[in-house]
């Protein structure tokens, strides 16, 4: 059942915790920053959550008006954040800003989609002098469409109209290929990273987070 606790603390901090506090509460809402996603995906993207917890967690966002759910007339329901959710969000980038430095987890550990794409997102600095260019990123079955423009990168749920190249592979192979582009080739090679198109434009996005282009201010916000 979901769970009424409060720290009976009026301060605005206490009574956020009140809220969103709660295990796993947090990363339901970094799940669905980027896009609305339906139980089963939620439960793929955290897979150490129980589907009894994982519904409470949901139940409680829900009556607490930071998720919505979504009755699709051809398919399951769908979770999405409110507006009120979503204010959320420079609270859990500043969350993975703060936890960089904290240890790693033991395994067998978890990483969703949504976390690589949302690391992606903010610590990508292109050439801002580079003409824009699209990719299709493909992880866990499901389509991104990744847009490198003006100095940052865009990331938005689906498929790309047109995509210069494609690149289909698992979140953590993924994060490692940012971690060291070098190694594209060999996972290419390996079967472990799928891509279409021109090699180079899938280079350049990687490349991004490692040799980031010098920016100001204006560039470095997310």
């Amino acid at each position: 059942m979901p769970t009424s606790r409060s720290y009976r603390d009026s301060c605005a901090i206490a009574r956020a915790l009140d809220v969103v506090g709660e295990r796993w509460a947090l990363l339901v809402v970094r799940e669905l920053l980027l896009a609305p996603q339906r139980f089963s995906e939620l439960r793929h993207a955290l897979p150490h959550v129980s589907s009894n917890l994982l519904a409470d967690r949901l139940r409680e966002l829900e009556h607490n008006g930071v998720v919505r759910r979504l009755a699709p007339a051809d398919g399951p329901r769908v979770y999405e954040l409110t507006e009120r959710g979503r204010k959320l969000e420079p609270v859990l980038l500043a969350l993975s800003d703060w936890g960089m430095d904290a240890p790693q987890p033991p395994p067998p550990s978890a990483l969703s989609a949504t976390s690589v794409l949302i690391f992606l997102r903010g610590a990508a600095r292109p050439d801002p002098a580079a003409p824009a260019t699209t990719c299709r990123l493909e992880l866990d079955g499901r389509a991104w469409t990744v847009r490198l423009a003006s100095g940052r990168v865009q990331v938005q749920p689906g498929e790309p109209a047109t995509a210069a190249a494609s690149l289909r592979t698992e979140p953590k192979t993924l994060s490692a290929l940012l971690a060291d582009p070098a190694t594209l080739e060999t996972a290419c090679a390996d079967g472990s990273v799928a891509v279409v198109g021109d090699l180079s434009v899938i280079d350049r996005l990687l490349h991004a987070v490692t040799d980031p282009w010098p920016s100001g201010e204006t560039l470095h916000t997310r």
